[in-house]
């Protein structure tokens, strides 16, 4: 949903500027409707912003990892190596997305336009797919009494909620001092506070925000900082150390603490152990997010276009990620858990995600992910106005 001031060319792509219109992440909408855009050229106005390649380098990239992380999940059991890719990997994936996501959303205000976005590309989409998956899960799983309750996200649908939650606090950000480190001092307080329950799945709206956070304040220069060419030969000694220490100490560590979702005294911990892993997993997250950056292509790449449907690989391949343990393939599949069906679970999840990317299935499935719903709304004064305009 990135927009760069050149379309997408042989040569290297330069990052949006600062004043670039916000859209959410991983949704596709574009930050305007797309017949003001054509009219605004016709009438002799700057032509409409192309999408930057990078960004939808980046999103797509890190959807794979997401898709891939859900697949080794029922293979960490059995297999060092595959839990310790699971272990880097939820590391950044979900923090890299909502880098992203803060960064387009630095434009964000309570304009009519943009809070109807939120709604048709974010609410809508949560409620959609919360029914969906809820029942799913009666019929796949078998379980007729899983309550549908929009106030308890099941599964991936919590990043639609956090996502609304995040957008909706941009301008308190934009008016506090020192907001990454009030963000952070949150994400502490939620880690230690286990009376704050499952409703809205708050605790991994709390514990994720600093991500958000910091990329609502990041500029063009901080993702070119991490272009720089020795960020990314140092990144490869990094990642490889994170790798090495992932697989010595994966038997020791509790993976839960990776997803954010509770609270230190929940995972049988301390409390004062919710506070140095917090702090702890930012750092960490920051500095393999930093890698996982370094190395994302900045030109446009066979699968750049895939980037705009990210929102829809993302809630689609749930199904089938978590079909596939309510139907025990990978107790069926036994081979699945040596190395080379580790393999071809990897290559299979990947490929999936790709096909759920792209143009055909978005069109498919726009109607519950870009709702226009313009019956909802009222029409903005803005709007009419143009359109008395051009007539």
């Amino acid at each position: 949903m990135t927009h760069s001031l050149r379309p997408y060319g042989q040569h290297r792509a330069p990052l949006p500027p600062a004043e670039s219109p916000a859209s959410g992440v991983p949704s596709p909408r574009p930050p305007g409707p797309p017949q003001a855009a054509t009219a605004g050229a016709g009438a002799g106005a700057a032509p409409a912003k192309q999408r930057d390649a990078f960004f939808d380098n980046a999103k797509y990239l890190a959807i794979v990892f997401v898709a891939m992380g859900h697949a080794w999940e029922p293979l960490t059991d059995h297999s060092r190596a595959a839990e310790a890719l699971y272990m880097v990997v939820y590391t950044f994936h979900m923090p890299a997305f909502i880098i992203i996501s803060g960064y387009f959303s630095r434009s964000f205000d309570m304009r009519p336009d943009r809070l109807r976005r939120l709604i048709t590309g974010v609410a809508v989409p949560y409620v959609l797919f919360e029914v969906a998956y809820s029942l799913f899960k009666k019929w796949a799983d078998d379980d007729p009494g899983h309550p549908i309750s929009l106030l308890d996200p099941w599964y991936l649908t919590w990043f639609l909620v956090a996502l609304f939650v995040w957008r909706m606090t941009v301008p308190l950000w934009k008016v506090v001092r020192r907001p990454v480190v009030l963000a952070l001092a949150i994400a502490v307080l939620a880690s230690v506070s286990p009376d704050i329950g499952d409703d809205l799945d708050l605790q991994r709206v709390l514990q994720f925000l600093p991500f958000f956070v910091v990329g609502l304040f990041m500029k063009p220069e901080h993702f070119q900082l991490m272009r720089r060419r020795e960020v990314r030969i140092l990144s490869v000694p990094v990642l490889a150390a994170a790798l090495a220490l992932a697989y010595w100490t994966g038997p020791q560590v509790n993976s839960a603490w990776f997803y954010h979702r509770d609270s230190a005294q929940e995972l049988g911990a301390p409390w004062w152990v919710g506070i140095v892993a917090t702090l702890a997993l930012f750092g960490i997250s920051m500095v393999l997010t930093s890698c996982f950056f370094a190395w994302v292509p900045r030109r446009k790449m066979w699968f750049t276009v895939l980037g705009a449907g990210t929102l829809y690989g993302y809630l689609l391949h749930g199904f089938l990620a978590k079909g596939s343990r309510f139907w025990g393939w990978y107790e069926e599949y036994t081979w699945l858990h040596h190395p080379a069906g580790e393999v071809f679970v990897s290559v299979f999840a990947a490929a999936l995600i790709t096909v759920l990317c792209t143009p055909p299935v978005q069109r498919m499935f726009r109607f519950a992910m870009e709702p226009k719903m313009e019956w909802a709304f009222k029409r903005d004064a803005t709007e009419l106005a143009r359109e008395r305009a051009r007539s």
